[in-house]
């Protein structure tokens, strides 16, 4: 390839063209993922369980090339909803090109207190992931186009945390949450090798300590001692790495978690 003939930076990292589904859009760390993905010019749906919510969050986009976001209902626990919630997206804009698995419905309860049902609950998380993923695989090969698959997954899908960061705090870091985690990173290692041939991509982000003014008061502080940068991160730090595993300038890059943790998994 000549020089003259190769993409500049700035059309490897353009999402003009693309659209974007990605759910949890309206939360602390999907917020900002879903800014930086508009500003790069990308078309948003964005999904949620209420419709009106869903709505709301695509209305506070950015939208620098006047694209329209969307706002869809799909609740990624039901498989039903996922059918139809996928299935009114793409009809809505027409085309989905990346599939963001970003939102997660939460247990609160660690190894002590957890029940049989909460846990299984919540490894459901994932079960939503695949479910759509594979929508996401199926609608890109059916355009014989290419797509690209997004996982969020955790430093806790990596590593166990330190139990004396909670002491005294809050209960320690949900058992399921880590068992879920590191099922969404080996999830996404499956897929990619089986779904390179159909010219999908599957990555996984996970993001290291990203605590919210929400967090038990003290929390911040304890994680921070343990982290090599010794701060937690900001919600605008995982921005570029989302536009990056969904932009062409990871175009050669499948089956790999990007951990942006502070250093956190390096110790």
């Amino acid at each position: 390839m000549k020089p003259t003939d190769e993409p500049t930076i700035q059309q490897l990292f353009d999402l003009t063209g693309k659209t974007v589904l990605i759910s949890g859009a309206s939360g602390y760390l999907g917020g900002a993922m879903a800014r930086g993905l508009a500003e790069a010019g990308a078309r948003l749906v964005v999904s949620s369980r209420d419709q009106s919510r869903a709505e709301q969050t695509a209305s506070e986009m950015p939208d620098p090339h006047q694209v329209n976001h969307l706002g869809v209902a799909l609740d990624h626990m039901q498989e039903a909803s996922i059918d139809e919630g996928f299935e009114t997206a793409v009809k809505a804009a027409g085309q989905i090109d990346v599939l963001i698995n970003n939102g997660n419905d939460p247990v609160g309860e660690d190894w002590r207190s957890v029940t049989a049902d909460a846990f299984s609950r919540h490894l459901q998380n994932a079960t939503g992931y695949f479910l759509l993923a594979r929508k996401l695989r199926d609608h890109v090969v059916e355009r014989e186009a290419a797509g690209c698959v997004i996982m969020i997954g955790s430093m806790y899908g990596v590593v166990g945390s330190y139990p004396d960061a909670y002491e005294g705090i809050c209960n320690a870091s949900p058992v399921a949450y880590h068992t879920m985690k590191g099922g969404l990173i080996h999830q996404t290692r499956h897929l990619a090798v089986y779904w390179a041939k159909d010219n999908v991509r599957v990555n996984c982000l996970s993001p290291g300590p990203f605590p919210s003014e929400a967090a038990p008061e003290g929390l911040a502080a304890r994680l921070s001692e343990h982290s090599p940068m010794g701060r937690m991160g900001k919600p605008t730090e995982l921005k570029g790495a989302a536009v990056f595993l969904a932009s062409d300038a990871s175009s050669y890059i499948t089956g790999q978690n990007l951990l942006v943790d502070g250093g956190w998994t390096a110790w």
